[in-house]
């Protein structure tokens, strides 16, 4: 018999609520956020369990302990809803919804293995946003005054000439964020070594990097998100996934002439989706900047010169080489062969 479990997760407890199959509320209960509690609890549920629970900060946990014990475990990206919100609501919701097959975006978790890289790539991704917003809150103080100030206000050594053209009653909170850029970028530097230390030991990674404009780093956070390549049938799909597919929108794609139905042409391009891993739509967009600003000699740079000749506009002409910087990734991977730039084909701008 078919149990459809619905699990919503805080800090100190976790609701459970069980459907059965014709769509009955079984049963809810609350127990404890602790491994072998949970453990218990639904091996205490007779039948075939299907569980399922909203993505957070516990759900990767979740996942790794409760899958063995279930046929399924489903972490899905919750929609916005509007209305009366409780614990059990949020329980018997994903329930049913995973019962009557209306889930609409399921989260991919990667296997065990890749957990050490996942968490380097998390690790080295916020180290470089916290320098980054150290930056821009320290030069803003220079803006803010209308001083034009150069990458000197960043350097220990150089700093203290920058601070004395400020007002006295800037000067402490200047020195105050340089003082935490200064800790911070040390940190940085750090994150990368270890990232890169860990990327040596995923052959993946160093065949991805021989692509151009991807690298070690990039490779890396590559590997980490996707974990496996045949998650995606199509290069569309991927594409879909990297924030790069087109969305387009129509309505009322039928009228009538003379008695004859004939299709119109209304479609309207709205532009990129935004339903996508910011983290892969960031590394393709950078690779694809990568090649036309530092590989002037690559086929992939005449291409982007073609497109711009043709009279595309270059934000445009970006987008398309990360289009086909991902789609070559993605071949190389499934084919688990290194990038070959013989066997580059001349892309066609009147197509």
């Amino acid at each position: 018999m078919e149990r459809y479990i619905g699990l919503d997760a805080h800090r100190d407890s976790c609701t459970v609520a069980v459907i059965g199959p014709s769509g009955k509320r079984l049963k809810s209960f609350v127990v404890e956020t602790n491994g072998s509690a949970l453990v218990e609890a639904i091996r205490c549920i007779s039948g075939r369990r299907h569980i399922c629970l909203e993505e957070g900060t516990q759900s990767a946990w979740l996942h790794e302990i409760l899958s063995p014990h279930a046929e399924e475990v489903v972490v899905v990206v919750p929609e916005k809803r509007r209305g009366t919100k409780s614990d059990k609501r949020d329980a018997w919701t994903p329930a049913e919804e995973l019962r009557t097959g209306a889930i609409v975006t399921r989260v991919y978790r990667a296997p065990t293995h890749l957990a050490a890289l996942k968490n380097a790539v998390r690790g080295h991704l916020m180290a470089v946003r916290d320098v980054v917003r150290a930056k821009n809150r320290l030069k803003a103080i220079w803006r803010s005054r209308g001083i034009h100030s150069t990458a000197g206000v960043y350097e220990a050594e150089t700093r203290g000439r920058w601070i004395r053209r400020l007002p006295k009653a800037y000067r402490p909170l200047a020195e105050g964020l340089g003082q935490q850029l200064d800790v911070l970028e040390p940190l940085r530097d750090q994150a990368e070594r270890s990232l890169l230390e860990e990327a040596k030991t995923h052959p993946t990674v160093r065949m991805i990097s021989t692509a151009p404009g991807m690298g070690r780093i990039r490779s890396a956070q590559v590997v980490a998100v996707v974990a496996t390549p045949h998650r995606f049938r199509t290069r569309q799909q991927f594409w879909r996934y990297c924030g790069l597919a087109i969305v387009t929108r129509s309505s009322a794609d039928w009228v009538y002439v003379n008695g004859q139905r004939e299709r119109r042409d209304v479609w309207q391009t709205r532009g990129l989706t935004r339903k996508r891993n910011p983290l892969l739509k960031q590394v393709f967009k950078g690779a694809a900047t990568t090649v036309i600003t530092q590989l002037a000699d690559h086929p992939l740079h005449e291409d982007y010169l073609r497109m711009i000749d043709s009279g595309i506009k270059p934000n445009l002409a970006r987008i398309t080489l990360a289009r086909r910087l991902s789609a070559i990734v993605l071949s190389m991977w499934k084919h688990q062969e290194v990038y070959d730039p013989s066997r580059h084909r001349v892309v066609d701008d009147q197509q």
